[in-house]
């Protein structure tokens, strides 16, 4: 983890820090099945950023003001937020056309975050594709 980032996580709740972890190595092993290269993390805006060449920043933060869940942040001018709304549409909550919130209880795996990643990570090759080339689900919500 990116020393920038692990100081800013360490003055979160422990829950907090833990799901953000969670978040960021699912990042990272979405990036190496997917064979997308260094993931180059750093703060941008005051949270933490995760990018890969040919992909779409992705970005995780909790606010106060939100203490039950973690956001997890995409270029508001990418489609990936309404794909995610369209093929996804129970399960996560949605921050306008920029965020999923994550409750802090929720188990990752229990939700298609990886696969929201996937597409981030492979914004650039698969943005003409109608839903980004993902199909609509009938998840269950979180």
């Amino acid at each position: 983890m990116n020393q920038d980032i692990w100081t800013k996580f360490a003055d979160y709740p422990d829950n907090v820090t833990a799901q953000l972890k969670r978040i960021e190595n699912t990042i990272m092993v979405v990036a190496a099945n997917l064979n997308a290269g260094k993931v180059k993390a750093s703060l941008k805006w005051g949270e933490a950023s995760y990018l890969v060449e040919g992909g779409s920043a992705i970005r995780i933060d909790w606010k106060s003001k939100q203490p039950d869940v973690v956001k997890v942040l995409f270029h508001c001018q990418t489609s990936l937020v309404s794909t995610f709304r369209e093929v996804y549409p129970k399960a996560f909550e949605y921050e306008g056309n920029r965020a999923l919130l994550i409750p802090l209880t929720v188990n990752l795996a229990e939700t298609p975050i990886a696969e929201c990643i996937s597409l981030a990570l492979t914004y650039q090759n698969i943005k003409h594709l109608p839903l980004l080339g993902a199909w609509p689900t009938d998840n269950a919500s979180i």
